[in-house]
């Protein structure tokens, strides 16, 4: 029974990656668009919060599409959009007036998708017969991180080789991924989230639930915790090390992502024999030990390791607080997975722009604005203790 669901979840899998596609492939193109389409960095650097914000968009209006609609549908839907953006984008530039708004409109179509993704993906996966659903849950959430490695190592090969201004060609191409997932979400069998008869909670009785809360916390926490260091540290390793922006790269965001996802696949691997709550807690100490690592250590090179080993220790962050939640409110249903999606994308704009803000305002120390940073472990720490205390009442 449990066997024929493996495709199921290996398109899961693979939904993830094609997340990762739309959220990372484009910013690689940003100097490239600058220099073909004449397009000032001002404007271009709107193309990632208008990603992010369609995706909160998109979380905020799913629960009563994705329950009418039904997963398989929403599964599909959100593959087409997210192969429609990457094909618009090698057109709509040349088509419209102003290539910016081709661009923009491309975007915000394969934003749409990836948002509905996050939705989804979830909780098909919570739905398919397994053995440890938490194992499940953290090997999903594996992929995004190896589809990011992916996508920034695949695209960088094959710039070398055929050459940036051949981008459309790799956008098309990385456009078949999602084409081909969509074809097999038609055939694969769908799992019931909910058992017959029953229905799932409604958004205004999750809010009367005070776990739900506190799990809501722990996702702007686990998001924040994981983009505060992710989306600054390639530009603390050029700053600290003083290195090319490609080394960079390799240093900083990429050694991160491949440690995220290697702590994913580990609990994947391994998590029936360890206690989610104490891997979870693990964790957020090691978290809050990096950032103090990252801001107080002399040299930049142990600055540097320590922006990889928080990679390590955020990665059950995600998957473990989706997991915590469909184990304590099994009812939780679209509505349940959506907010927390919503949650999670907050704290991915809002931790990185903490970091920011705290770093601007003491001349851009960098250091400090991560140091400020620790709070998101912190909380989420706290969050894990009074789950416990709430789950024994």
């Amino acid at each position: 029974m449990k066997n024929q669901y493996n495709k199921t979840v290996a398109a899961c899998f693979v939904g993830y990656i094609v997340q990762a596609i739309v959220n990372n492939f484009v910013p690689l193109l940003f100097l490239t668009f600058q220099r073909t389409y004449h397009i000032p960095l001002s404007q271009i650097t709107l193309l990632v919060t208008l990603n992010f914000g369609m995706q909160l968009l998109v979380d905020l209006v799913s629960v009563r599409f994705v329950d009418k609609a039904g997963y398989r549908v929403s599964m599909i839907v959100a593959h087409i959009l997210s192969a429609a953006g990457l094909i618009l984008l090698t057109v709509l530039p040349e088509l419209l007036d102003t290539p910016f708004a081709g661009i923009l409109i491309a975007v915000m179509i394969y934003a749409a998708g990836g948002g509905l993704l996050e939705v989804v993906v979830s909780p098909v996966v919570e739905a398919c017969p397994s053995d440890n659903k938490e194992m499940a849950m953290s090997m999903l959430h594996s992929f995004y991180c190896w589809g990011h490695v992916g996508v920034v190592l695949l695209s960088t090969l094959f710039f070398q080789a055929a050459g940036t201004e051949n981008w459309k060609m790799l956008a098309l191409i990385w456009a078949v991924i999602p084409l081909a997932n969509a074809a097999v979400f038609i055939k694969v069998p769908m799992a019931s989230l909910l058992e017959d008869g029953e229905t799932g909670f409604k958004v205004r009785e999750l809010f009367g639930i005070r776990i739900f809360w506190i799990l809501l916390v722990m996702m702007i926490c686990a998001g924040a915790s994981e983009q505060a260091v992710s989306q600054w540290a390639s530009t603390f390793a050029e700053k600290g090390l003083g290195i090319s922006k490609t080394a960079g790269d390799l240093a900083g965001p990429m050694a991160f992502a491949v440690l995220m996802g290697a702590s994913r696949a580990f609990y994947g691997k391994c998590g029936e024999r360890i206690n989610l709550d104490r891997f979870m807690v693990c964790s957020s100490s090691l978290c809050i030990l990096s950032y103090l690592g990252i801001s107080l250590f002399p040299v930049p090179q142990m600055s540097l390791i320590a922006c990889a080993v928080c990679g390590l220790s955020v990665g059950i962050m995600w998957p473990g607080t989706f997991s915590k939640a469909a184990a304590a409110l099994p009812k939780g249903g679209t509505a349940m997975f959506a907010l927390l999606a919503l949650g999670g994308d907050i704290g991915c704009s809002g931790g990185p722009t903490v970091v920011g803000l705290v770093s601007g305002a003491l001349e851009d120390n960098l250091k400090m604005g991560i140091l400020a940073g620790v709070i998101f472990p912190v909380v989420l720490l706290a969050g894990i203790v009074l789950c416990r205390k709430e789950e024994a009442l």
